[in-house]
C-alpha cells in the first residue's frame, strides 16, 4: 500500500488550461486505474461506521440543529481498524482508495438525519400526528437519491474544471494520503504532522470541556470554552450600543479545529467572512436591536432578519457565476448525443454516464411530486415547482461547500420557504414540507461534491463513489429512522421535550408561521437589504471574472458571514491568516523544519487537527450523553 505525493494544479494553470487539457492531466497524473475501490469489505465498513456515526448525528442534531461532518473521522477509524486486523494477521490493510470509498458511503449515511431533527419534525408538530415510519424511510431516501443525480452534472465545472477546494473534502484527502504513505522518511514526518496536529486538537477539546474535567476532578485545569467568559466571570460585560457582545456572537472560541478550517479555506473567502461578520455584528445587528427591529438577543433572532441580505448576495452570485460559464454543463448534457466527428470526453468510461441523470432525475422527481402528494398533500403542481427549484438552490450549496465546506441549508431552507409563501399562501404543511425538498436535495449533492474531491486527489473512480454514496443512503435509512422512531414512539409531544428541544425543528416552523401571515413581515430594512445583497453579488462576480479570480472579496465568503455566527467566522479568518504568515515567514527558508511543516505540509497540519478535534469531539459527546448524564 503506497502513498504518493499529491499532485494538483497551479492557481494559473487552472485559469488558463482548457477542460479536456485538465482531464488529460488528471488521467495521466492522478489515476490510479484498477486500484481497489469499491469492495465488499469497504462498502460493509462505511455503512456500518455510517450508521453509527449517523445515531450521534441524529442525537446531536435533536440537541443543537446541526449535524457533524464525520469523514475524516471515518477515514481514521477505518484505518486504525484494519491495521489492527493486519497486525493480528486475520486480514490485509484497506487500500488508499478503498478507504475513500469507504468515506463515500460513511458520510453519505451520517447526513441522512437532517430531515429527521428539521422539516420532518416540523410536519408532525404542525400536523400532530405521526408519519408512518416507512413513508419516513422512503421519502428520505428519495431525497438523498435525488441530491445524487443533481450534483454529479455539476462536478465537470466545480472539481474537475475550476477546482475548488472543498476543505473538508480535501482535508480527508490529505488525511488518506498520509495514513497511507509509507513512502520513507516523508510518509514518516506526514503522519508526525497528523499525529501533533490532532493530538493537540484533541487535548484542547477535553480541557474545553467542563463536564469532562469536573468528572476527572480536573476542573482547576479547564480552560473556557470561550476566551471572553474570563471578562464576564470579572463582570465585565463589553458592549456595542448597550448589547453585550456576548448576545452578538462576537466571541473568542478555544478550539482550534475552525481555525484549521481557514487555514484550508484561503485568506480570500476567509477574509471575506470576517469583513461580512464585522457588517453584520458590529454595525447592523446592534443598530437593528437598538430600534427594535430585531426583537430578541439570541443568534436566532438575529439571523431572521439577517440572513435575507446575505442569501440574495450568495444566490445571485452563484447564479451569475454559473451562467457566465454555461458551456461545460451543456457540453456535458450534450456529451450524451456525441457523434464521430465531435469531442469525446475522454473520461466517459469512469464518469457517471449522462444518461443516468437525463433518465433518473425525471424518474426520482417525479416519484418525489407523487409520493410529496399523497404522504404530504403537496400539490402536485407545487412539487413540480419544486423540482426545477431543486437546481437554484443545489447550485448555491455547492458553490458555499465547495470554498468554505459550509452548506448554508438553513438559509437556503428559509428562501425556499419564502418562496413558497408566495405560491402556496396559508399552507403551512406545503410550505415545510416543499422547503424540505430543496434542502436535503442541496445538502446531499452538496455532501457527494464533498466526498468526491478526495476522489478526485487520489485517482479514484467517480461513478464507484456515486454507488456507495447510494450505499450510504441505504446504510443511514435503515439505522437513524427506527432510532429515531424509537426515541419517540407514537407520542409527538416529545418533540419539544426539555431532553429532545429539535431547534431546527422549531425555526423551520417559526419561519412558516411568520410567513404565512405573507409578505409583509418582511421588515423595510430587510428589503433594502435584500437589494443590496443581490447587487453586491453580480457587482463581485463580475469584478472576479474580469480580473480572473485575483479580485480579493468572495461574495459567497461575504454572504456565509450574515447566517453563521461571528465567532466561527472570526475563527477561519485567523487561520487563514496565521497560516498565510507562516508561510511566508518560512518560504524561503529551504530545509528549514518551519517550510516542511508550514509550506510544504500545511494542509497535512491542518488536516490533522480538524481529524484529531473531529474524533475526540464525537468521544466527548458520547461521554457526556452516557456516561456522566
Amino acid at each position: 500500500m503506497k502513498g504518493v505525493a499529491l499532485k494538483q494544479l497551479s492557481e494559473t494553470q487552472i485559469r488558463t488550461m482548457t477542460l479536456e487539457e485538465k482531464d488529460r492531466w488528471w488521467l495521466e497524473n492522478i489515476y490510479k486505474g484498477n486500484m481497489p475501490q469499491l469492495t465488499l469489505r469497504s462498502a460493509l465498513t462505511g455503512m456500518i461506521l455510517g450508521g453509527v456515526l449517523s445515531l450521534t448525528n441524529l442525537y446531536v442534531g435533536i440537541k443543537t440543529g446541526w449535524t457533524l461532518g464525520i469523514g475524516i473521522t471515518s477515514v481514521i477509524l477505518a484505518f486504525a481498524f484494519f491495521k489492527v486486523i493486519s497486525r493480528l494477521n486475520f486480514g490485509k490493510e484497506l487500500t488508499l482508495l478503498e478507504n475513500n470509498a469507504m468515506q463515500s458511503i460513511a458520510t453519505s449515511a451520517g447526513y441522512m438525519t437532517a430531515p429527521l431533527i428539521s422539516s420532518m419534525a416540523a410536519y408532525m408538530l404542525v400536523t400532530g400526528r405521526v408519519v408512518p415510519m416507512f413513508h419516513t424511510m422512503v421519502w428520505i431516501a428519495l431525497l438523498s437519491l435525488l441530491g445524487v443525480l443533481f450534483a454529479f452534472p455539476l462536478k465537470k465545472r466545480v472539481i474537475n474544471d475550476e477546482q475548488m477546494p472543498f476543505p473538508e473534502g480535501r482535508a480527508a484527502g490529505i488525511v488518506m494520503d498520509g495514513l497511507h504513505s509509507d513512502s520513507g522518511a516523508d510518509g514518516l514526518f506526514k503522519a508526525k504532522i497528523l499525529a501533533v496536529g490532532g493530538g493537540l486538537s484533541a487535548f484542547i477539546e477535553v480541557i474545553r470541556n467542563q463536564t469532562v474535567m469536573g468528572a476527572l476532578r480536573l476542573k482547576f485545569a479547564a480552560i473556557p470554552q470561550y476566551w471572553d467568559d474570563l471578562l464576564y466571570r470579572s463582570n465585565v460585560i463589553p458592549t456595542i450600543m448597550g448589547t453585550p457582545l456576548k448576545d452578538l456572537t462576537i466571541r473568542f472560541d478555544s478550539s482550534i479545529v475552525m481555525m484549521a478550517t481557514g487555514g484550508l479555506m484561503g485568506t480570500k473567502v476567509a477574509g471575506s467572512m470576517l469583513i461580512g461578520a464585522i457588517v453584520n455584528y458590529v454595525f447592523l445587528a446592534p443598530v437593528m436591536i437598538s430600534k427594535g427591529i430585531i426583537a430578541d438577543l439570541t443568534f436566532k433572532a438575529i439571523t431572521m432578519w439577517s440572513l435575507w441580505g446575505g442569501v440574495a448576495m450568495m444566490t445571485t452570485s452563484s447564479l451569475f457565476s454559473f451562467f457566465s460559464k454555461p458551456k461545460i454543463l451543456l457540453n456535458s448534457f450534450m456529451g450524451i448525443f456525441n457523434r464521430k466527428n465531435e469531442t469525446v470526453d475522454i473520461l466517459k468510461d469512469i464518469e457517471l454516464p449522462m444518461w443516468v441523470f437525463l433518465v433518473g432525475i425525471p424518474l426520482v422527481g417525479g416519484t418525489t411530486v407523487i409520493l410529496g402528494h399523497i404522504y404530504f398533500g403537496i400539490h402536485y403542481g407545487l412539487g413540480l415547482f419544486a423540482i426545477p427549484l431543486v437546481f437554484v438552490f443545489t447550485l448555491i450549496a455547492v458553490n458555499s461547500t465547495g470554498l468554505t465546506s459550509i452548506t448554508p441549508g438553513g438559509a437556503l431552507a428559509k428562501l425556499t420557504q419564502l418562496t413558497f409563501a408566495v405560491a402556496a399562501p396559508g399552507n403551512i404543511t406545503t410550505n415545510i414540507m416543499a422547503a424540505g425538498i430543496t434542502g436535503e436535495v442541496s445538502l446531499n449533492a452538496s455532501n457527494l461534491l464533498m466526498d468526491i474531491k478526495p476522489g478526485y486527489m487520489l485517482g479514484a473512480k467517480p461513478r464507484q463513489q456515486a454507488i456507495g454514496h447510494v450505499l450510504g443512503i441505504i446504510a443511514g435509512t435503515l439505522v437513524a429512522v427506527p432510532v429515531f422512531y424509537a426515541l419517540f414512539g407514537g407520542n409527538v409531544a416529545l418533540l419539544v421535550s426539555e431532553k429532545f428541544p429539535m431547534p431546527a425543528a422549531n425555526i423551520w416552523i417559526a419561519v412558516s408561521e411568520v410567513l404565512m401571515k405573507g409578505l409583509s413581515f418582511l421588515h423595510p430594512s430587510a428589503q433594502v437589504a435584500v437589494g443590496i445583497g443581490a447587487v453586491l453579488g453580480i457587482a463581485i462576480e463580475i469584478a472576479n471574472n474580469r480580473l480572473r479570480g485575483k479580485f480579493p472579496i468572495s461574495a459567497m465568503g461575504l454572504g456565509l458571514a450574515f447566517v453563521i455566527q461571528f465567532t466561527d467566522c472570526f475563527a477561519m479568518a485567523v487561520g487563514a491568516g496565521l497560516f498565510w504568515a507562516l508561510s511566508r515567514k518560512y518560504a524561503h527558508k529551504e530545509n528549514s523544519k518551519g517550510k516542511k511543516i508550514f509550506c510544504d505540509n500545511q494542509e497535512t497540519l491542518c488536516a490533522g487537527v480538524i481529524a484529531g478535534g473531529s474524533l475526540i469531539g464525537i468521544v466527548l459527546i458520547l461521554l457526556e450523553t452516557f456516561v456522566l448524564a
